[in-house]
């Protein structure tokens, strides 16, 4: 278990890498590369990651834990959204980002016992609602000195939530904010057991031609592309993410470019890697060919169910 002040660093860096990110460069065909532009050298090693990503995208296709996946609701956003316009100023901000809140108000009894999940197809799904004080708690993980955020109520409501199936209308609790006209909303539901993949991890493609997405930052609100996070070493000339689209699945297999020999610091450097589809993501399951299974999705305030 992470401590407190470990996560708030965490928190912190993240912020910091999503920033200052890197572009996205996009080819043709059904398999295109996006990273840091630099094309990846002839080692002939490509083919096997490349047949990496086939292996998961077969796996993935028609299989049962494809379709428990697309009946289930599995976030690909952060539970919680902020206020209009954001943070007012940077001591807000910080206390956002490190989860610094205090309750000086009552918190709401739960309306009922579950609530629907609607997604624009119009199918839908019934899940159990969260308390509101549990909803709280979830994303009031601080308690430290620095500046807070402070809530004096909440009841619910709904928000949109980008999805496994696309963008979702999910329950939520609406919090209120002092200084803020615009409530704090975080999801009244939690996500669906996740299914037992039906690929394991890769074991024969060698360190740097293949390794694993660090996570999913977002999906573009039009569905067109995605956004990843990549690691890469102090050594290299950067991250790569090549892709793979069938209909039922796209498989991002991420690499490294550019090794070089010689002292280097083993610091893990995370970029970010825009990569571009050929038509929406939609229902379609996000893998990445390393782990085998879908990418997951971790932002400021909650990460996502954990396959171990």
């Amino acid at each position: 278990m992470q401590s407190k002040t470990t996560r708030i660093a965490r928190l912190l860096v993240t912020l910091a890498l999503l920033s200052a990110g890197a572009g996205a460069v996009t080819g043709c065909g059904s398999e295109r590369a996006a990273g840091s532009g630099v094309e990846a050298p002839g080692t002939g090693q490509e083919p096997r990651a490349e047949s990496r990503a086939r292996q998961v995208a077969d796996a993935w296709d028609g299989s049962e834990a494809a379709r428990q996946w697309r009946q289930g609701y599995h976030p690909m956003a952060d539970a919680v959204q902020l206020p209009e316009g954001g943070p007012r100023d940077k001591a807000d901000q910080r206390a956002f980002t490190t989860q610094n809140f205090v309750l000086r108000g009552a918190l709401p009894a739960l309306p009922r016992k579950d609530g629907e999940v609607r997604w624009k197809s119009g199918a839908s799904l019934t899940l159990p609602l969260m308390e509101a004080r549990e909803a709280y708690e979830r994303v009031a993980r601080g308690g430290n000195d620095g500046p807070h955020l402070t809530v004096t109520g909440a009841k619910p409501g709904e928000m949109t939530l980008a999805t496994s199936r696309g963008p979702a209308t999910v329950p939520a609790w609406l919090f209120t904010l002092e200084g803020y006209d615009t409530p704090l909303k975080r999801a009244a539901v939690g996500p669906s057991k996740l299914p037992e993949p039906p690929i394991g991890p890769s074991r024969d493609v060698p360190a740097g031609t293949l390794v694993p997405l660090d996570r999913l930052v977002e999906v573009a609100g039009d569905g067109r592309s995605v956004t990843v996070l990549a690691d890469h070493g102090s050594c290299d000339s950067g991250p790569a993410v090549h892709v793979r689209e069938t209909g039922a699945s796209v498989v991002l297999s991420a690499s490294v470019l550019g090794a070089r020999k010689g002292p280097c610091t083993g610091e893990m450097i995370r970029a970010r890697a825009t990569v571009k589809l050929t038509r929406p993501l939609g229902d379609r399951v996000l893998l990445d060919a390393h782990t085998g299974r879908p990418v997951p999705h971790e932002g400021p305030h909650e990460a996502s169910p954990s396959w171990s």
